[in-house]
């Protein structure tokens, strides 16, 4: 979904990556629409996360979290987080008294979720929550074999590599001519999946999703947030990609949901972009070419199939999970 600031909401095909025979395509998904933007992002964190959580290029909104988490899953059950950043799926978790788990490869990040998680416990969070330091890769390592056929949702989402925005200060602010960005990188570490190129990318996520295949119970459900972004112009189309990448790790596709990143007034859509998105937007116009705002965030929903269980995943959920 795709708006501007002077046009009527409209939609851009996206381009979509040649798919494996009988593959599930996007267009073949049920889809429904969340409206998770009502309150803009610095609003819904605001008292909930650290000043310090800012600093991350590219946290999921809180809203999301929280609508997947209490759609997939009940109080007491599990949830999974194998790249969790500053931890907004495990803090939107824990305040709905589920229980979570974590994974981070980066040290900082992985620190300020686990600051994230004591003020959410200070705030009355009845669930309970750990972070793991690690390469999401080996998500089934980390976690440990104790808590295999426990996870009844895994909600995630893939870096978004080149494309990623970070924050401006004018020079108004800074009082240094032009606009200074900062905070515009996941970290210094290469085996970090924001470095990878697209392919790349793709395939060291189907892996990621694979080593938490383990950990999934009977009948859980994997969300993964996807945005498509521009590249030289051009959309690309990680929510397809994501779901050749599910279907490649053994999951089966059950749902396409449309998160707004757009607030909804008297049914319009009240977009709210970031300084890059704007000033890219303009730019195309300006060289004749009518590029919109993307206002949503695909949640690809999928869940494993009975092939994969194991007698282990007959285990109750909540029973035997003890937090760290």
């Amino acid at each position: 979904m795709t708006t501007s600031p002077d046009t009527k909401p409209a939609v851009t095909p996206p381009r979509s990556p040649s798919a494996a025979p009988g593959a599930v395509t996007l267009a073949q998904l049920p889809t429904s629409v969340w409206v998770t933007a009502q309150k803009d992002a610095r609003n819904q964190r605001r008292g909930r996360y650290s000043p310090a959580s800012a600093a991350h290029p590219a946290k999921m909104l809180p809203a999301i979290a929280s609508h997947a988490v209490a759609t997939y899953t009940t109080p007491g059950q599990l949830v999974l987080d194998p790249m969790c950043g500053i931890g907004t799926t495990l803090v939107e978790a824990v305040h709905l008294g589920r229980n979570a788990l974590g994974v981070e490869l980066e040290p900082r990040w992985a620190a300020i979720a686990r600051g994230n998680l004591n003020h959410a416990r200070a705030q009355g969070a009845s669930g309970h929550a750990r972070v793991k330091t690690g390469d999401a890769r080996r998500t089934h390592a980390l976690i440990g074999s104790d808590q295999y056929g426990r996870v009844q949702l895994l909600l995630t989402s893939p870096p978004y590599g080149a494309s990623l925005h970070g924050q401006v200060v004018s020079s108004r602010e800074s009082g240094q001519p032009g606009i200074a960005k900062f905070d515009g990188t996941y970290g210094d570490n290469p085996a970090n999946l924001a470095h990878a190129a697209t392919d790349d990318l793709l395939e060291a996520f189907t892996t990621v999703l694979t080593s938490c295949l383990p950990l999934l119970a009977n009948g859980a459900y994997v969300a993964v947030t996807a945005r498509p972004w521009r590249h030289h112009g051009e959309l690309v189309d990680l929510p397809a990609a994501v779901i050749a990448a599910g279907q490649a790790a053994g999951l089966t596709p059950v749902e396409r949901c449309v998160a707004l990143l757009a607030g909804i007034r008297d049914g319009q859509l009240v977009a709210r972009p970031s300084f890059f998105q704007l000033k890219n937007i303009r730019a195309a116009r300006a060289a004749g070419v009518p590029m919109h705002l993307i206002v949503h965030e695909d949640v690809l929903v999928f869940r494993k199939r009975k092939a994969q269980m194991t007698r282990r995943e007959e285990w109750p959920d909540a029973a035997h999970w003890q937090p760290a």
